[in-house]
């Protein structure tokens, strides 16, 4: 029989077997300060797992419309059990308001979005998982990385390496922290000496507020999102995360809060951001918008967790469209991507999901053809990019807008 193929891995590590690998990685965190004692008690968990590298290769990121995925995961039910949480560990939450800036209905929302409250952690071994992923090539050095922070977290006595239990990507904890930011940001709150994110609720509230603070850099006192009404004749290419204007240039605009009182006639700068286009739901997003951009950069995931936070916070419901916001099916996104790409955009991977790339690029494209540029993709756009016309461009004439 022929000798087994090596595991795709080998291929960025110069072929090494992942015996070898695991040797190098093993003196890169003795060099980094990690125990012999520690790597002795991590060994039996730092074993190769095909079934994990398979699982992020396949991995499926968010298909569903923004009011879809907050309906789900956004509803009353979801704000009134996170405001108990709040009531059940008042202290945790109203200590880390005081020392971090952040407040509680921000660290509840993440809280029952990542994990419903501790309730699911995921079953599979953190040290497998993560030296896996760092054999893989596809993320190797970051994962490489978060092995040896993980070691380090069992170093410092915060959890035993029996103990790591998680999701298949490596994330640690009822608010799911990489093991870089575990070690970073992880405080202890309950005073027991270690820094628990599996067990202990003071400990993630308090260590959840720090990275929020201290990591994502949140600006004590200020919003992060409100939702708002913009008339019918709003300019739309200024509805953008990327533009920024004082929200009493919105308010001379014609945006007003959803039950007609007018916004603030302030210099607090804010951006217009429609999830579905200038149809659907409308929302200032303010500079701690930022924070959750970066905790998440899928664009439905973040504005949901904000979207949460503000419900949790008191905020009423958002308003429903007035008729349902039409969606291209996923087969038609693509093909518009793929449109893009030609017309010299850069849409990131082309699997229609509107990300941010492929956003920018939807809205040059309405501004070239005089749409309403709003960012969403429509029918009427990806006719016009399909027609004769669109290919009438000259080969390589690239739009600036695509720069």
């Amino acid at each position: 029989p022929r000798a087994p193929r090596a595991p795709r891995g080998a291929s960025c590590h110069n072929g090494q077997s992942f015996d070898r690998f695991l040797a190098d990685l093993k003196q890169q965190a003795v060099a980094d300060g990690v125990s012999q004692r520690a790597l002795a008690e991590a060994a039996p968990y730092l074993v190769y797992d095909q079934g994990i590298v398979s699982r992020d290769r396949g991995q499926r990121v968010f298909g569903q419309v923004f009011t879809e995925f907050a309906r789900n995961r956004a509803s009353d039910g979801a704000a009134k059990n996170a405001q108990a949480r709040i009531r059940m560990h008042a202290a945790a939450f109203s200590r880390a308001e005081k020392e971090y800036g952040v407040p509680p209905a921000v660290i509840a929302a993440f809280w029952g979005l990542e994990s419903s409250f501790g309730a699911e952690l995921g079953n599979l071994s953190t040290l497998r998982s993560l030296v896996s992923l760092a054999y893989d090539c596809r993320r190797s050095e970051m994962f490489q990385k978060e092995t040896i922070a993980a070691l380090k977290i069992v170093d410092r006595g915060d959890l035993a390496a029996s103990e790591m239990i998680g999701a298949w990507a490596g994330e640690l904890g009822q608010t799911q922290f990489l093991p870089t930011h575990y070690y970073t940001y992880a405080v202890d709150y309950d005073g027991d000496g270690h820094r628990n994110l599996l067990r202990s609720a003071p400990d993630v509230i308090g260590s959840t507020a720090n990275y929020i603070a201290t990591g994502l850099k949140w600006r004590r006192g200020e919003p992060w999102l409100q939702e708002v009404r913009a008339p019918t004749n709003f300019p739309w290419e200024q509805a953008d995360l990327t533009t920024k204007l004082p929200r009493a240039k919105f308010a001379q605009l014609g945006v007003t809060y959803p039950d007609g009182r007018p916004l603030p006639n302030d210099d607090l700068l804010a951006s217009l951001l429609l999830p579905m286009g200038r149809t659907g739901p409308a929302f200032l997003a303010y500079a701690n918008f930022a924070a959750y951009t970066e905790w998440n950069n899928s664009l439905i995931y973040s504005t949901t967790a904000a979207y949460l936070a503000s419900r949790i916070a008191g905020a009423p419901p958002m308003r429903q469209p007035a008729a349902p916001v039409a969606q291209l099916p996923l087969n038609e996104l693509k093909e518009l991507q793929q449109l893009l790409v030609r017309a010299g955009f850069n849409v990131g991977k082309v699997d229609g999901i509107m990300g941010q790339l492929s956003r920018t690029a939807v809205k040059a494209m309405q501004i070239k053809y005089g749409l309403p540029a709003d960012s969403w993709p429509t029918a009427e756009l990806l006719a016009r990019m399909r027609g004769p016309s669109a290919q009438a461009q000259p080969a390589g004439m690239v739009m600036p807008a695509a720069r």
